[in-house]
């Protein structure tokens, strides 16, 4: 299934129309299965830090947590832990050991076609971004996991690119990093509000919103998504790039 929204014309074949040569892609949800895993690891760096005093304050907790999905995630620990930076820094390791240990477990898998999906825009000519609000230990891991240390052109967080979603910062390094053109020739893909409000502060060609993680179609277009599809299964048809 893929809805196309108004600015679809950006990724049209017409000759004036700028090809598209970078894509951002985020990491879970969007090409990692996620299936509550993130939410789980909140839960453990509760635990270890006691964020929430009470059954009503863990289920805002985690309220906010839906909605921040994609925020790099001492972002997140900040604001549960009322400015106390120790105490954002001690949940946000919890956070991230507990994740890493999930990987380990082999809990996180790829979206179905999704490696499939890369070689081919890679094949096509059109380099591969993964970003995360994750640390880097974790997203090294999550790709380790999954045998995609070699999967993408480059690979940033938000402490290597300055600030995380909703922020443009990590489209942004990852063009100057790929030497992409111009914003014109780049797409972002998630599947959070962040990850779309990420693309149209960017200037991205297209934000394209996916439904196979955090948020609804209805918020991805909310958030501004140029397009939404099912799975980044369905994004080379959307490039008109054919599977191998």
């Amino acid at each position: 299934m893929t809805i196309t929204l108004p600015r679809s014309a950006r990724l049209s074949s017409s000759a004036d129309a700028a090809p598209i040569t970078l894509a951002v892609l985020d990491m879970a949800g969007t090409t990692i299965t996620d299936d509550g895993l993130v939410e789980q690891a909140f839960l453990a760096a509760n635990e270890a830090e006691q964020l929430a005093a009470d059954d009503d304050a863990l289920e805002a907790m985690l309220d906010y947590v839906r909605v921040t999905m994609g925020y790099s995630k001492i972002v997140v620990f900040r604001h549960l832990a009322g400015g106390n930076e120790d105490k954002a820094q001690r949940a946000n390791a919890a956070f991230e050991s507990a994740y890493r240990q999930i990987v380990a477990d082999g809990a996180a898998e790829e979206i179905p076609g999704a490696a499939a999906a890369m070689a081919a825009l890679r094949n096509a000519g059109v380099k591969i971004a993964m970003t995360t609000g994750f640390a880097v230990e974790t997203q090294t891991a999550l790709l380790d996991s999954l045998g995609w240390s070699d999967i993408a052109d480059v690979t940033l967080t938000p402490a290597q690119a300055g600030r995380g979603r909703p922020f443009p910062d990590m489209a942004l390094a990852a063009l100057i990093a790929t030497e992409t053109e111009s914003v014109a020739n780049m797409i972002v893909v998630g599947d959070t509000a962040n990850d779309i409000l990420t693309g149209v502060r960017s200037g991205a060609a297209a934000a394209i919103g996916v439904l196979t993680g955090a948020h609804t179609e209805q918020q991805l277009k909310d958030a501004g998504a140029t397009h939404i599809l099912a799975s980044i299964a369905d994004l080379p048809a959307l490039l008109g790039i054919a599977l191998p």
